[in-house]
C-alpha cells in the first residue's frame, strides 16, 4: 500500500498537485516559480493562495527554475513545477544544477502526461534524474507526493542538489483523502548569502573540484535510496512474476496481481540494486512495469539481472489493468482467454475539441481556414485548435514557440522563388513571450519574409486563464503597467510599418490587414487584441438570432466555427445545370452566444441580427 505520513492534524481530500503543493507549504517553501502547463498546473494556483509564500507565473520554465535557485541561494527553501515539455526549455539550467547543486532545499515538480492528454509528445522525464545526476521521487498517489514532498526539501538539503518529483497525470489530477499537518517555520539560520566563486561561477577550471563532489554525492544518494522507506519489497505467494513497479502503475499492477511479489520504487534513482536481485531470486521470472520508457528495465539488464519489460508492454500510454494481464499473458506463453458473447464497443459520436462561443481566435481562423494559397505555422495554445474543423487551418504544430522558427525556415528555403506560397505564422501572446521572441528578433534580423499572426486575448487561455506579463495583472491580483506588444515587436526589429494592430471580430478589416501583409516581401506582424472571452477583461453583448426568412441554408456562418451555432435542418436541392447543393439553415444558442457579431459579419443576406 502507499505510504501516508500520519501525524495527522487534518483530512484533506486533495488532487496530486494540490498535495504537493501542501507538502512544499508544510516543508517551509518561501519561494515557487512556475509555466503553467497541464497536467501541472494546480501546484503553483494552491501554493499561491497559501501564507508565507511568494509565487509567480514565470515568463517560461527556464526563467522559473532559474528564480528558485536564486531563491535556495540564499537560503530559502523554493519549488518550481512544470509540465514534462517544460523541463526541455529548462535543461541549460538544469544541466549546470546537477554541477553547483543548491544550498536550501530546491524541489522540481515536473508532470509527465502519459497517454498525451493535452501535450504535443510523450515524454519520461526520469531520463532528466540520471542525466543530471539528480534525485528521482515517484508518488503512486496524492497521499505520496504530499510525503515525498515534505521529504524532498530534507533531501535535498541533506546532499546539496535539487530533487526531481516526478508525477504523471494520473498522480497529479486524482484526489484522495489524506492528512496532513502544520506548516514549518523557515529556518532563519539558513537565510543569507556567501559569496562562493568557486562554486557559483561555473568555469573550466572549477569543473574538476564540481565533478568530484558529485562523484561523492552520487555514492551518498545510492545509499540513501536503498534504505529508504520510499523503496519496499512487498512479498506474495504466487511466485511465478514479481514485479518492479513505480508511479501510479503501482495501482494497477496490485489490482491485477494481488498475490504477487512487488518492488515498488518510490526514491527511483540511484536505483536500489540489491532490492531488485532479492526479488528476482524469490520469484521465477521479473517483470519491469513502467511508463513510459524502458529505463529502469535497462539498468536492472545492465547489472545482470534478468527482467522482461517493453517486449511485451507498449511504450506508450498507461499501464492499466487490461494492459497488464494482456502482457502477463504473453510472458508466460499462455494463450489469451476468450470472453464469451463479448459485445462490439459502441461507436460514440465524435466532438473534437473546439474553441468557445465568441473567442477572438475564430474570427482569425475563419479567414485563414479560407487561404488556399499560404502556409501556416502554428503553436501551442487555444489556437492549435485551429488545425482542426472547420477551419483545417494550420501546416505545422511542433512545440512552444517553433511556429516563427519554422515558418521563417520555410520562408528562406523559398526565397527566389516565385510560385512559393506566402508562409505565416500564429503565435499567441503567452507563448510568444515564452519562446516567440528570440524567433521574431530572428526572422527581423535575418530579413525572414513572413507574417506573424500574434493573438493578444490577454491571458494564457489554454491552461486556465494565467496572467502573464501582457495581462496587466499578477498571480497576487496587483495590478502592473501591461506590456505593449506592438512597442515590444518594433523593438525586436520589425518596421513600424508593418506592425498592424487589428480587431479580430472586424472581419472585412481583418482580411484586407491580412492580404495587405501577405503581399509585403518583409517581415511583418498582425496583433489582435480581443481579450479571451472566459478573462475579466471579456465584456459579454447581448445574444443574436438568426431570422429564418432571410436565412438561405448557406452554411456560411458554420464556417465561423462557433459551438452557439447549432444547424436545425439540412435538405439538398438541385439546381438548373443538375448542380446538387447542401443547405443547412441554423439556430443559435442563446445561453452561449456572446454577441461577438463575427457571424453576423460572415453572413451575406444579413439573416443574423441583435437581439
Amino acid at each position: 500500500m502507499s505510504a501516508v505520513l500520519q501525524p495527522a492534524v487534518n483530512r484533506e481530500f486533495l488532487s496530486g498537485n494540490e498535495a504537493a503543493a501542501r507538502g512544499a507549504w508544510e516543508a517551509g517553501v518561501e519561494i515557487a516559480a512556475a509555466y503553467p502547463g497541464t497536467p501541472s498546473t494546480e501546484i503553483l494556483e494552491t501554493l499561491a493562495g497559501l501564507p508565507g509564500v511568494y509565487a509567480e507565473w514565470s515568463t517560461n520554465e527556464k526563467v522559473a527554475l532559474e528564480v528558485v535557485l536564486g531563491a535556495s541561494m540564499t537560503g530559502r527553501r523554493a519549488i518550481t513545477a512544470m509540465k514534462h515539455v517544460g523541463l526541455n526549455v529548462a535543461a541549460d539550467t538544469l544541466m549546470t544544477m546537477g554541477l553547483v547543486g543548491v544550498k536550501a532545499g530546491l524541489v522540481i515538480a515536473v508532470s509527465d502526461d502519459i497517454g498525451f492528454s493535452s501535450s504535443q509528445n510523450e515524454q519520461d522525464s526520469r531520463f532528466w534524474g540520471r542525466f543530471v545526476h539528480l534525485p528521482v521521487l515517484e508518488p503512486a498517489d496524492a497521499a505520496e507526493a504530499y510525503a515525498m514532498t515534505r521529504e524532498a526539501f530534507s533531501i535535498s538539503e541533506r546532499h546539496q542538489v535539487p530533487v526531481l518529483l516526478r508525477l504523471t497525470t494520473r498522480v497529479s489530477h486524482v484526489k484522495r483523502t489524506l492528512y496532513v499537518s502544520e506548516r514549518e517555520a523557515p529556518d532563519a539560520a539558513r537565510h543569507g548569502y556567501r559569496r562562493d566563486v568557486e562554486r557559483w561561477i561555473i568555469t573550466p577550471n572549477h569543473v574538476g573540484r564540481r565533478l568530484e563532489l558529485r562523484a561523492q554525492r552520487d555514492a551518498a544518494l545510492a545509499d540513501e535510496a536503498a534504505a529508504s522507506r520510499w523503496n519496499a519489497l512487498e512479498p506474495g505467494p504466487d511466485q511465478s512474476v514479481g514485479f518492479v513497479v513505480s508511479g501510479a502503475a503501482y495501482h494497477a499492477v496490485r489490482e491485477a496481481f494481488p498475490q504477487a511479489p512487488v518492488l515498488k520504487l518510490g526514491f527511483s534513482h540511484p536505483l536500489p540494486l540489491a532490492l531488485a536481485r532479492r526479488l528476482a531470486a524469490s520469484v521465477e521470472r521479473v517483470l519491469v512495469v513502467e511508463e513510459s520508457e524502458p529505463i529502469v528495465e535497462a539498468e536492472l539488464k545492465a547489472a545482470g539481472i534478468a527482467v522482461s519489460g517493453k517486449e511485451v508492454l507498449p511504450l506508450q500510454g498507461e499501464m492499466t489493468v487490461p494492459v497488464l494481464e494482456r502482457a502477463v499473458t504473453r510472458l508466460l506463453g499462455r494463450e489469451p482467454g476468450v470472453v464469451a458473447d463479448m459485445q462490439a464497443p459502441r461507436r460514440v459520436f465524435p466532438r473534437p475539441p473546439t474553441l468557445c462561443a465568441g473567442c477572438p481566435y475564430m474570427g482569425v481562423y475563419f479567414w485563414l481556414g479560407q487561404l488556399k494559397d499560404a502556409i501556416i505555422c502554428g503553436d501551442i495554445g487555444c489556437y492549435t485548435l485551429g488545425c482542426g474543423e472547420p477551419w483545417n487551418a494550420m501546416d505545422s504544430i511542433i512545440s512552444m514557440g517553433a511556429s516563427l522558427g519554422v515558418a521563417h525556415g520555410m520562408a528562406k528555403a523559398f526565397a527566389g522563388d516565385a510560385a512559393a506560397k506566402p508562409v505565416l505564422a500564429v503565435i499567441g501572446d503567452s507563448t510568444f513571450l515564452h519562446t516567440g521572441m528570440p524567433a521574431l528578433a530572428n526572422i527581423a534580423y535575418q530579413g525572414g519574409n513572413v507574417t506573424v499572426l500574434l493573438l493578444d486575448n490577454r491571458a494564457t487561455a489554454m491552461t486556465g486563464g494565467q496572467d502573464n506579463p501582457g495581462t496587466g495583472q499578477r498571480l497576487d491580483g496587483a495590478v502592473v503597467p501591461r506590456l505593449d506588444f506592438a512597442k515590444l515587436v518594433e523593438a525586436l526589429g520589425v518596421r513600424p510599418e508593418r506592425v498592424r494592430v487589428v480587431d479580430p471580430y472586424e472581419l472585412p478589416t481583418f482580411f484586407k490587414v491580412l492580404r495587405e501583409e501577405m503581399k509585403t516581401p518583409e517581415p511583418s506582424v498582425i496583433i489582435t487584441n480581443r481579450p479571451c472571452v472566459l478573462s475579466h477583461d471579456f465584456e459579454r453583448r447581448r445574444p443574436l438570432e438568426v431570422r429564418d426568412d432571410q436565412c438561405n441554408g448557406c452554411a456560411r456562418c458554420l464556417d465561423v466555427g462557433c459551438p452557439a451555432i447549432t444547424v436545425s435542418r439540412r435538405e439538398s436541392q438541385q439546381r438548373a445545370g443538375g448542380k446538387v447543393v447542401d443547405l443547412a439553415w441554423v439556430r443559435i444558442d442563446r445561453a452561449l452566444c456572446t454577441g461577438c457579431d463575427v457571424c453576423a459579419k460572415a453572413c451575406a443576406r444579413g439573416a443574423i441580427v441583435g437581439t
